[in-house]
């Protein structure tokens, strides 16, 4: 079985510096021109299915890389973006001046996070641990396209990779619409290709 991941294309948050999480914001034109480039690189791939997250912004870029073909489209509620509670809508600036500490372990010290009235790290493995167990039991699957959001990719790398919680922001970073592979073979489980984005250049 191949697994072929990507995040959902570029938003208008994204752009202005906002967090998202379970909140969305459309995909501007160059999110779409990715999603779309994207679905050209993977147009001879035969997907049994697409699933994905059921935040607007990954459907869009789903629907834009599948194209004209009928590959069914699953939304799955744990392939979700991180819940950032009260953070949602706020620029990075701003959640770094009235929450210093737990902006800077979100992002250098994960493994001390505390959300404020959102998910915590713990919460999202778990959830992304379950439906990442779910696809590859499926032994009638052999290609399928996951397409997501950056900290559950990164779960999803940190889970594979049987890495701690404290290496989860190792590099690449993911950009929009990359694309990362996973092998799954027997009782193995490989990523081969990771954060790619030469159909964007």
């Amino acid at each position: 079985m191949k697994i072929y991941i990507t995040r959902h294309g570029e938003t208008k948050w994204n752009k202005e510096g906002r967090m998202q999480g379970w909140q969305n914001s459309d995909l501007i034109e160059n999110g779409v021109k990715g999603a779309k480039k994207l679905g050209y690189r993977l147009r001879d791939i035969d997907f049994d299915c697409i699933y994905c997250s059921p935040l607007g912004r990954a459907v869009a870029t789903a629907e834009h890389i599948r194209q004209d073909k009928d590959t069914e489209i699953i939304l799955v509620d744990s392939l979700r973006e991180m819940g950032f509670g009260k953070w949602e809508g706020m620029g990075h600036d701003t959640i770094k001046e009235l929450y210093p500490t737990e902006h800077f372990n979100f992002w250098n010290r994960p493994h001390l996070y505390s959300p404020i009235e959102g998910e915590s790290f713990e919460e999202l493995f778990e959830r992304v641990k379950g439906v990442l167990n779910q696809i590859i039991s499926n032994s009638s699957l052999e290609n399928v396209l996951i397409v997501s959001h950056a900290v559950v990719i990164k779960a999803i790398y940190a889970i594979i990779r049987k890495y701690p919680l404290e290496e989860l922001w190792t590099p690449p970073f993911l950009q929009g619409t990359s694309l990362t592979i996973v092998e799954v073979e027997e009782n193995e489980i490989n990523i081969i290709l990771e954060a790619d984005t030469s159909h964007l250049e």
